[in-house]
């Protein structure tokens, strides 16, 4: 399998920098809120300092967002909606053991962590320019094509397993009590973000390792070498 951006998206976006983390033998029968409860007074204080939207690494998000035609306040990346979400309850709702401290370091970091069940995917993951024929699964569980043009994370058979980028993962991949393999995947915008992903990075690399096993393979992509290739 492997995971890559197309080089249009580097030539549009050569700011991007992506994080990627590959992990087997995960289960669900841990209890992580002692790793998930730091995370959550780091969005805290985060929060304490002013409004999301003004955080570098949320503002650089909208920024992408608006180069892709698209209303950074009506389809905003995953970080900002979970901030807003926490913002607005002060917790998250609890999913799965992985996918709960994946989101506790994505408000901690005000960056999107997407986790994918590679076990769904068919070859690999393609974030690209969608043609508008492919298959989105929803979660209220109707299939949607999308928009031709939008940016997306697609497979070998043409399912969609991310639209409008950060903004919405499809039902196909999320995370199940039965998943075991698995891939982890943050992006920054942002200036600084090679610092900063590298520390999500580094958070989850210790965090799995101490729960369920050491990653798998972990990589910094860049417009040069764009692609991972795994197993």
């Amino acid at each position: 399998m492997h995971f890559i951006h197309i080089q249009k998206i580097w030539n549009q976006f050569p700011q991007l920098v992506p994080g990627l983390m590959t992990v087997d033998g995960i289960r669900p029968q841990v209890n992580v809120d002692v790793y998930i409860q730091p995370l959550y007074e780091q969005a805290r204080l985060k929060l304490c300092s002013g409004p999301e939207s003004q955080m570098p690494e949320i503002a650089a998000w909208r920024q992408v967002y608006s180069q892709m035609g698209l209303k950074p306040s009506k389809y905003r990346s995953a970080a900002e909606a979970l901030l807003r979400r926490f913002k607005r309850e002060s917790d998250l709702p609890r999913l799965h053991p992985l996918v709960d401290f994946c989101n506790a370091l994505s408000i901690a970091s005000a960056l999107p962590v997407a986790v994918f069940d590679l076990d769904r995917v068919t070859d690999y993951l393609e974030v690209r320019y969608a043609k508008g024929a492919e298959e989105y699964l929803a979660f209220n569980g109707e299939i949607e094509n999308p928009n031709p043009g939008e940016i997306i994370f697609a497979d070998a058979a043409g399912k969609v397993h991310a639209r409008r980028w950060t903004f919405r993962q499809s039902r196909l991949s999320t995370i199940r009590p039965e998943t075991t393999r698995v891939l982890i995947l943050s992006e920054g915008m942002h200036e600084g973000a090679i610092h900063d992903v590298d520390t999500v990075m580094d958070s989850l690399d210790k965090f799995i390792t101490g729960i369920w096993a050491s990653p798998k393979c972990r990589a910094i992509l860049t417009a040069e070498f764009p692609r991972k290739d795994f197993t």
